[in-house]
């Protein structure tokens, strides 16, 4: 089995138009990895940074964020750490949650309660969904 970085798996769905010549490079062998028939294991962790990398450098959509996501828990072959969570996470992704809180929020489903000081965002809207567990600012 092969894991897989943030930066293979960002060279792999991000096409750039003006890349360098490395960069091609690294997409077309991240494409040979990737589509090779080796069993391939991606980190929650590593969709963590993936989703920052997406949004935060290269500018995408959660709509295409959602889609890159898809794609890689749909192929065979993939095994995905937590793949339970990431799909919880990835529901309340749709639902309009930062990926990064919608992630800590579903691997820590077996805890009694989630304590966060984002009242704002997070906390208002996991409480709006009734999200389990329930999130909670502490004081």
């Amino acid at each position: 089995m092969l894991a897989l970085d943030t930066n293979v798996l960002a060279r792999y769905y991000v096409r750039e138009t003006d890349a360098s010549r490395a960069t091609l490079a690294q997409a077309e062998a991240a494409r040979r990895v990737i589509e090779g028939g080796e069993a391939l294991f991606v980190a929650k962790t590593v969709l963590l940074e993936l989703e920052w990398v997406l949004r935060g450098v290269y500018g995408l959509a959660r709509k295409d964020i959602l889609r890159v996501f898809e794609h890689l828990l749909a192929r065979d072959g993939t095994d995905v750490e937590d793949r339970a969570g990431v799909e919880s996470a990835l529901a309340n992704l749709r639902a309009g949650f930062d990926f990064a809180d919608a992630l800590h929020h579903a691997s820590s489903r077996s805890c009694a309660t989630f304590l966060s000081f984002d009242a704002q965002h997070f906390a208002k809207k996991a409480r709006r969904m009734a999200l389990t567990p329930p999130v909670r600012i502490p004081g």
